[in-house]
């Protein structure tokens, strides 16, 4: 059996994992599918393999860093009157009251990828506060298919309300000075925008390939956005144009940044639509952005 390379596989088939991985097709139909492009030596169960998370083999901060302190925490959920679990993570030798980051995640629940960013997060110099949407229905299930499969069964703006209440629970922590900000991806990237909208206090938000806001709500927008695009995210890129539009009609702060040839997911180094350049680029300009609005 030849080794995948990711320049092997064409663009065709990184777009039908992104239609899997958004609930667009079902995974007997994506199986069929994928199998059209299973030749030259190439087996579908290692196309499959090639395209799956490897989570072990790409976290680059571990859960027991010593430069962290970490933990789970619960905080109220507004919806349902229970709690949310979240992983609160914080450098070790903090001196002073930090800025605060809510991390979201995908469409999956907190799987170790984002958890992972949550510790890079703080180990840039904040504390870190990295919700599950999925606790009200037992939490990251330990895949990502079933995953997806939960997060589906709940209503999003519900989960808004649960990320909105991670931004007041960690503004009130001890050690945060006051000024929080967020990054989400995909499915979070939604929740970053739409927190900027609901929170007018929210310091900053970085969407990474996140759907947009209505054009009537970006007025309520305080915070500054910085927002990451995939060029090759053309369903996600699709709202970029009347967004912009929209930002600039009502004078609002943002940057944006295109990057070239990548797609959507790019930030995620364990799955192959990981860019290395584009992802470190795209955080270096987070960490900077957040450094200078949180501090």
């Amino acid at each position: 059996m030849n080794e995948i390379k990711k320049e092997d596989i064409k663009q065709e088939v990184f777009d039908l994992y992104d239609d899997y991985a958004h609930n667009r097709v079902n995974r007997r139909d994506f199986m069929q599918k994928l199998s059209a492009y299973a030749v030259g030596g190439i087996t579908l169960t290692s196309l499959m393999s090639f395209l799956m998370p490897d989570y072990e083999g790409a976290i680059q901060v571990k859960a027991e860093d010593p430069r962290l302190k970490s933990e789970y925490v619960n905080y109220p959920s507004p919806k349902g009157g229970g709690t949310i679990k979240a992983l609160l993570s914080m450098p070790a030798d903090a001196k002073k009251k930090l800025g605060g980051i809510v991390v979201v995640h995908e469409n999956r629940g907190l799987n170790p990828h984002i958890e992972d960013v949550a510790r890079r997060a703080a180990l840039a110099g904040f504390i870190s506060i990295g919700p599950d949407a999925l606790t009200p229905l037992g939490g990251y299930p330990g895949t990502d298919d079933a995953g997806r499969e939960l997060q589906s069964k709940r209503d999003r703006n519900e989960m808004l309300e649960d990320f909105i209440a991670a931004y007041e629970h960690l503004k009130k922590h001890k050690d945060c000075n006051g000024k929080v900000g967020v990054v989400g991806f995909c499915f979070g990237g939604w929740i970053a925008n739409m927190m900027a909208v609901r929170i007018p206090e929210l310091s900053a938000a970085v969407p990474f390939y996140g759907g947009q806001p209505a054009k009537e709500d970006v007025p309520k927008i305080k915070a500054p956005l910085l927002l990451h695009y995939a060029a090759l995210d053309t369903r996600v890129n699709e709202g970029w144009p009347p967004y912009e539009a929209a930002l600039k009609e009502n004078n609002k702060e943002y940057t944006a940044h295109m990057y070239p040839n990548v797609n959507h997911g790019f930030h995620n180094d364990t799955t192959p639509r990981f860019d290395k350049a584009a992802a470190e680029l795209a955080w270096k300009r987070t960490v900077d952005f957040f450094n200078e609005k949180l501090k």
